[in-house]
């Protein structure tokens, strides 16, 4: 009889430690994983038909300014290139997101992938989030810089991530980081938030 494999995130090992460590720091910092997001690369003429199937079917425009992203109706596109582009959406689109996009494009010159097995996305929250982020990244991550409808990559405490600002309503970020390197950046980030144990959520003064 056949077995069926047991789905695990890179981060299942941590999630109890995310949680305690969120607890501590008085709500002023929230950790957690965002397992099995759908993330597919795209790859394509900016200015080509190709371009404008994926739009109509994404219902959003494929980001043209480096280090920008645009969201709608539950997905992200993000910049990486002049020609290429992440889409992440939620866990439930992994099945029909890719197959989507390669039947809207047809036979124009494009390529579409579905890397969603190569990241995971860490949630990085709350009022500190930045001051967190700040001990292993070199860019400038004040709001006025890196705010919403931006994105990087970029190095965190030395692992290559995808650096995404949430929207203007809910401060932090998504750190997307390859699956081998998932383990490392947890207990780096771990060790980072023990700096504030016992903060508070009313702000600095």
């Amino acid at each position: 009889m056949a077995e069926t494999a047991t789905r695990r995130s890179p981060m299942a090992h941590v999630h109890a430690r995310f949680a305690a460590a969120t607890r501590s720091c008085g709500g002023a910092l929230r950790l957690a994983e965002l397992p099995y997001l759908t993330q597919v690369n795209v790859r394509l003429d900016p200015k080509g038909p190709a371009a404008d199937a994926v739009r109509l079917e994404l219902g959003l425009p494929l980001p043209l300014e480096p280090n920008t992203a645009t969201r709608g109706g539950g997905l992200a596109a993000l910049w990486l290139g002049p020609d290429e582009w992440l889409v992440v959406g939620p866990p439930t689109a992994r099945d029909t997101l890719a197959s989507r996009l390669s039947e809207a494009i047809g036979d124009e010159h494009a390529s579409v992938v579905d890397v969603s097995a190569q990241r995971t996305t860490l949630l990085v929250a709350g009022r500190l989030a930045t001051d967190l982020l700040a001990h292993g990244c070199s860019l400038d991550l004040h709001p006025r810089s890196f705010g919403a409808g931006r994105c990087a990559q970029t190095t965190l405490a030395r692992a290559q991530v995808v650096l995404v600002p949430r929207d203007e309503t809910k401060p932090g970020f998504w750190v997307l980081v390859r699956s081998s390197f998932a383990g490392y950046l947890a207990e780096w980030l771990l060790d980072a938030a023990s700096e504030y144990v016992g903060e508070h959520s009313a702000p600095r003064t």
